[in-house]
């Protein structure tokens, strides 16, 4: 059995400190560009909700894009684990919850911080192919969860636009919730197009 040294000792606990600043940065980031939109969410900002000095923000994050991308990118990430955990074992053909569930991604903070990062990128060159970048990557992985509970098989003719509609259809609902509230609507869009998915994907 080997001998742990000091310095070893030393560097697990910093290195936990460090990932957990890291992670307080990126939920912080979120949360400020959820409520603030980009104009309003500085680095001094996020350092100051997240409890750290700003200077601690720049070590991780160097530049302003570089926290805003990694934090949008990094609850992306949490969310669709969350979607995962929602149906460990598949969603057992109850293609209405799936698609419940796939419309709250996009009617939470994180659309919200994500919305204020594409307008922003819209204006921002520096900004404007990360973001294209990281919102490629989520809508892969989002399009790929989403076949994957549905049970649709691609290689059917439309059966690809089809799940490509209902994410679209689903950010729609989220763009409209950014006004207002209007869950009971939202509510039966998600049962007629639960029906439309029984009708073109079939079993």
């Amino acid at each position: 059995m080997g001998v742990v040294s000091p310095i070893d000792r030393d560097r697990a606990p910093k290195q936990d400190r460090s990932r957990a600043t890291r992670q307080r940065l990126l939920e912080a980031a979120v949360s400020c560009l959820a409520e603030h939109g980009w104009a309003g969410s500085t680095v001094s900002v996020v350092a100051e909700r997240a409890g750290v000095s700003r200077g601690a923000a720049q070590h991780h994050f160097p530049t302003r894009e570089d926290l805003f991308t990694a934090a949008v990118e990094y609850v992306a990430e949490e969310r669709s684990l969350a979607l995962r955990a929602l149906f460990p074992q598949g969603a057992a053909g109850d293609r209405r919850a799936v698609v419940s569930a796939l419309v709250d991604l996009y009617t939470g903070p994180l659309f919200r911080a994500a919305l204020h990062l594409w307008v922003a990128a819209s204006n921002e060159e520096q900004l404007r192919s990360r973001v294209t970048e990281l919102e490629a990557r989520v809508g892969r992985e989002t399009h790929r969860i989403a076949v994957e509970l549905l049970g649709a098989d691609e290689s059917g003719p439309g059966v690809r636009e089809t799940v490509q509609g209902l994410l679209d259809m689903a950010r729609g609902l989220g763009l409209a919730n950014l006004l207002t509230d209007d869950a009971p609507r939202r509510d039966r869009v998600v049962t007629q197009w639960a029906a439309l998915l029984e009708q073109n994907l079939g079993r």
